[in-house]
């Protein structure tokens, strides 16, 4: 017997001791296959455009984005999310840009679909706040409200534009309520019943987003809190997912990440679908900026914020990082 008393018998530390045992009792892994690549191409750039909140992340010309495209599949990347910037002059308060069979995002989504093919799941995001003049995800009505029934119309066109571009998945992000319902039956209805919906069922008004702002080049006025959810609460949450289900959707989505590992985690235990989490703009932005002032060290912090949506739930991760670290992986 010690002369200070029993020493411990159990010892987690054993399952510390070096690299190989730790990666042998490791609990959550990453995977190339777990991420998406989110991207953006502007209408007319002749050289990509840096976005000054977001080091490294561009806006991409259409020849360089499906050079991004195939760097992501070399790299094991399951996918790539596109979002698309029109010209100023091609914003106008429905958002027509959105859904004309030309508009930059179709033609992005033919762009890819003609490089990659079905080695990497194309995805599109279904809003119109990039394409409208006041920078809301649906049209206004005539006291400047966001319209939701005159928007599930807009949403249901836009789906079929991106279905026929060749898009794999959609994405509808504007949090109208039905949108889920709308575009299955559009999508159905038009020959297009295999493309998936990867519902933005959690999507708060987040203070995170900022830098995605200039990504899409948003000409947005005010704020969208009264359709995005109010980062106070959690149950309304649950009820989102349920109804988007109950609609159709094939995938669901958590938008922001970090802030709401909380709320991943509750919807990943509630269903049977796969679960996504959008590690967003502000958050990028943070890990970057705190590393370029020498504050922590980058690709440790970059590595374990995913592990962290993986491990409150996640089977996929849309990240700026993707490419980066499916390499590494």
């Amino acid at each position: 017997m010690s002369t200070y008393g029993t020493f411990p018998g159990a010892r987690p530390r054993r399952l510390r001791t070096s690299p190989a045992m730790r990666r042998m009792v490791a609990e959550h892994r990453l995977h190339p296959a777990d991420l998406i690549l989110p991207a953006f191409v502007r209408e007319g750039a002749a050289e990509p455009v840096p976005i000054s909140a977001m080091p490294g992340v561009v806006q991409h010309t259409r020849d360089t984005l499906r050079r991004a495209a195939v760097e992501a599949r070399e790299a094991g990347v399951a996918g790539i999310m596109l979002f698309g910037v029109p010209e100023d002059a091609k914003k106008d308060a429905a958002g027509t840009a959105g859904t004309d069979p030309d508009g930059i995002l179709q033609v992005a989504v033919r762009d890819v679909k003609a490089e990659v093919g079905d080695d990497l799941v194309i995805m599109s995001d279904l809003c119109l706040d990039e394409f409208t003049d006041h920078g809301h995800c649906g049209v206004l009505d005539s006291e400047g409200r966001v319209d939701n029934d005159a928007t599930l119309e807009r949403y249901a066109e836009m789906a079929q534009v991106q279905a026929d571009a060749g898009v794999h998945v959609v994405g509808p992000s504007g949090m109208m309520d039905g949108q889920v319902g709308v575009i299955r039956d559009a999508l159905d209805q038009t020959g297009h019943e295999d493309v998936s919906i990867l519902a933005y069922t959690v999507k708060y008004a987040s203070a995170f987003y900022g830098p995605f702002r200039e990504a899409v080049g948003s000409s947005l006025q005010g704020d969208r809190k009264t359709y995005q959810q109010d980062p106070a609460n959690a149950r309304e949450s649950l009820r989102e997912l349920e109804l988007d289900l109950a609609e159709g959707a094939d995938m669901v989505m958590v938008k922001p990440a970090l802030p709401y590992l909380d709320i991943l985690a509750k919807v990943a235990e509630s269903v049977d679908v796969p679960v996504a989490a959008y590690q967003i703009s502000g958050e990028y932005a943070m890990v970057e900026a705190a590393a370029a002032n020498g504050w922590i060290d980058r690709d440790r912090a970059i590595m374990e914020t995913l592990t962290g949506i993986k491990r409150a739930g996640a089977n996929m991760i849309l990240t700026y990082w993707a490419t980066e670290v499916a390499r590494q992986l």
